[in-house]
């Protein structure tokens, strides 16, 4: 089982991997297939209009997400990655004005979003919460191609063939074939205790047969500059927050009052917690905003990851690019193993599944560049994802604002809190990290769908206007 560092951490755009990116791609790999020869084109069809239509968990919270809008700006060719989040509005609006889209290398395509993209509550699609359905018209309104789409959580998209491939293989060896195949963290113990290697060593020689040293070190240090800028920029910046619930942005004033504390020198036993949560905040403010953010291992639980590592870099002495690299491909490990035996997607388990995965691939990161041993490591990300097990999905209004800005913040600190209770000890505990995922996959199942990014339950339902 591989999953790339590169597929945990995917430099995109806000509020959501699932129900933003996802959908963002899904339109740009439809796309691509209008142009190839991957469906049965009728003799002298051509493709005239386009029409789109979202189900489950992305009709319910769809709106307050921006997948509509992340669908419009896939169907004009852009990408989450490349997509300039100052031009999003200017795009979107032309759209709306012209009733079509001319992707490059395409012809222009009817699509009038008020009528041509459903936000379909009535009907789920039977493979996952996160259901999409592209269809391609002629001029006479025939449907020549119809596609279904699923976003899988942390930006993945697969369609529903690729989907039950998936499934149908998932105890088979799948991506290129590497030298530690870890699948579980019990595989990943033994790799490591046969090699003599760290976790970020293995997974370094994993990602290295694909691409070159050099390769692997400059995108990790692209991922966490876009990381790092994220805090930065949601450190600079107050006001409202978009979607209609007049939350503002807190980070700021919270950062400029703990400045003032550190100048001061000020005693404060919860200082660094301060700074750790403020880092948090300040990345799902960004995110919440629509700004320039990294699946962590999704957008709704960005913050804790960048967050650990600022935290790491400004209370730790002696700290190096080296420590940076080593911690996300330490935390990219664990992010795997989450993904292949359960899930990171909140539609499908809860926010057990997003700030729950985060922390443990936090705390496990953390305790790998503190000096930990591969069984210290486990041991902090089953701490960490234990004490989120249950975690519900319930956003107010479906905006990744409340409480999803400041559950990333508490993230952070249960991540911190397991790494340094494991390095204390020897790496000897009582609950394996497979054991809790497989129990995070049972309670997914098992949890309601009205707590699963439907915001038909839970906070959002049970907030009383004053």
């Amino acid at each position: 089982m591989f999953l790339s560092v590169f597929d945990v951490f995917k430099i995109g755009i806000g509020p959501s991997s699932s129900h933003t990116m996802g959908p963002m791609s899904a339109a740009h790999r439809f796309l691509e297939l209008l142009l190839s020869d991957d469906w049965p084109r009728p003799s002298a069809a051509r493709v005239a209009a386009i029409k789109v239509s979202l189900h489950g968990s992305l009709a319910y919270t769809g709106v307050g997400h921006g997948t509509g809008r992340a669908v419009i700006l896939g169907l004009t060719g852009e990408e989450p990655h490349r997509v300039d989040p100052d031009r999003m509005d200017e795009i979107i609006a032309e759209v709306e004005r012209s009733g079509a889209v001319t992707p490059p290398g395409h012809p222009t395509y009817a699509f009038q979003p008020k009528d041509d993209l459903v936000f379909d509550r009535k009907q789920t699609l039977p493979g996952h919460a996160n259901g999409m359905a592209f269809s391609a018209f002629d001029a006479d309104g025939r449907v020549l191609v119809r596609r279904i789409y699923y976003s899988i959580g942390g930006g993945f998209v697969v369609t529903d063939t690729e989907l039950q491939r998936m499934r149908a293989a998932k105890n088979e060896q799948s991506g290129p074939s590497v030298p530690y195949p870890f699948a579980t963290a019990r595989e990943m113990l033994q790799m490591a205790q046969g090699s003599g290697m760290s976790i970020a060593q293995m997974k370094r020689a994993n990602e290295e047969v694909t691409r070159s040293r050099g390769e692997l070190d400059s995108g990790l240090d692209a991922i966490w500059e876009a990381m790092n800028g994220c805090i930065d920029r949601g450190l600079k910046v107050d006001g409202v927050m978009p979607g209609g619930l007049n939350v503002r942005r807190r980070a700021r004033a919270i950062h400029d009052r703990l400045n003032e504390e550190w100048r001061s020198n000020r005693p404060n036993p919860l200082l660094a917690n301060d700074w750790l949560s403020v880092y948090a905040m300040a990345v799902n403010e960004e995110n919440a905003a629509g700004g320039r953010v990294v699946t962590a291992p999704t957008n709704g639980a960005a913050g804790v990851i960048p967050a650990s590592i600022r935290y790491f870099l400004q209370f730790h002495d002696g700290t190096t690019r080296e420590d940076i690299h080593e911690f996300l491909l330490t935390a990219a490990a664990i992010g795997g193993i989450i993904k292949h035996n359960a899930s990171i997607s909140g539609a499908e388990v809860g926010c057990q599944g997003e700030v729950g995965s985060a922390a443990a691939m936090a705390a496990a990161g953390l305790a790998a560049v503190m000096g930990g041993s591969p069984e210290q490591i486990e041991n902090a990300a089953e701490i960490a994802l234990e004490h989120h097990l249950g975690m519900t999905c319930d956003p107010i209004a479906g905006l990744v604002q409340v409480p999803c800005i400041e559950r990333n913040a508490l993230g952070a600190v249960k991540a911190v809190t397991a790494a340094s209770l494991a390095i204390k000890g020897d790496g000897t505990h009582f609950v394996p990290l497979d054991a809790c995922i497989e129990t995070m996959r049972q309670t997914g199942n098992d949890m309601s769908e009205k707590y699963k990014e439907t915001s038909t339950g839970g906070l959002a339902v049970n907030v009383v206007e004053c």
